[in-house]
């Protein structure tokens, strides 16, 4: 699901998104690349004839029938159906894997206290912690996938929200994530949870989604004092908290965003399910829960 050097975090879609890298190139004389081209050609002929004749050999068998471009067409089509499936079920299978190693992990999370950012029933039996970055794209779309658990179970769900901006997205969303703070210093939790539901509606994402000063006029659109939650950034009052909440994500195996993880809160089971998947997973896993 995705491609990572050691120690580096990722957004995640379900699956997590390879980050590119620059590609090596390697000058290549006319003559060779002529040859090589010619070489690929009657390679690719050959492979073709090959798919062919055998196609034609299924469908005609032993008995040497007649063998028509419609019945080739036919063993084209099913053969290039059977690789799809396999393809989605190898698919599947290393989504299986990945979800074993993080749910092995997920049992590290930290419990929630009252520290935390909560939103919803703070009595509820499930809690949905979300390790999350302000300019992580898939996080936006999970904002409203959060929102709608919440609402859906009525009072059965909250959501507890925790910072992981990743490097690739700063300075500002670690900028934005310690102002999510300085706003709930100033102005307590349901400031909080407006800063939060302001930044994902205006962010175009990817690092560069709001400038320091739109997300200053958010501050203020959401009644926080601005000049008060200014200096709190500046001073770095909150930056620890955000790299504590970075490493109590690496603990729990988050490693890119957003990072989900549902708590029982009456029997202390976890269970991690990462990316911004359809809500259809995740409702799965919290009926789990419920049961």
């Amino acid at each position: 699901m995705k491609e990572k050097s050691p120690g580096q975090k990722t957004e995640n879609h379900g699956n997590q998104v390879p980050q590119s890298t620059a590609p090596v190139i390697v000058p290549v004389s006319p003559v060779k690349r002529d040859i090589g081209l010619i070489l690929a050609i009657i390679f690719a002929s050959a492979a073709i004839s090959g798919s062919l004749v055998y196609f034609g050999m299924q469908m005609g068998g032993k008995g040497g029938s007649t063998v028509t471009v419609d019945t080739i067409e036919q063993a084209f089509d099913s053969y290039v159906q059977k690789q799809q499936n396999k393809q989605v079920q190898d698919q599947q299978k290393a989504q299986d894997d990945q979800d074993k190693v993080d749910q092995a992990k997920a049992v590290n999370v930290k419990k929630v206290t009252a520290d935390d950012h909560m939103f919803g029933n703070k009595d509820a039996k499930v809690t949905l912690v979300e390790y999350s970055d302000f300019e992580c794209p898939y996080c936006k779309v999970f904002d409203g996938i959060a929102n709608q658990l919440v609402n859906d179970y009525n009072g059965q769900v909250n959501w507890v929200y925790r910072h992981y901006p990743l490097s690739f997205h700063d300075p500002m969303a670690t900028m934005e994530a310690e102002t999510s703070e300085c706003v709930a210093d100033a102005g307590g939790n349901d400031k909080f949870w407006a800063y939060v539901a302001e930044v994902y509606a205006k962010t175009k994402s990817g690092g560069k989604g709001l400038s320091e000063d739109e997300v200053y006029a958010i501050v203020q659109d959401i009644g926080v004092n601005v000049s008060t939650v200014k200096s709190c950034v500046q001073s770095g009052k909150f930056a620890d908290k955000v790299k504590q909440d970075i490493a109590e994500g690496e603990t729990a195996g988050v490693t890119g965003t957003p990072g989900n993880i549902f708590i029982n809160n009456q029997t202390g089971a976890v269970k991690a399910v990462h990316g911004a998947r359809d809500v259809s997973v995740f409702k799965a896993a919290i009926d789990e829960m419920l049961k």
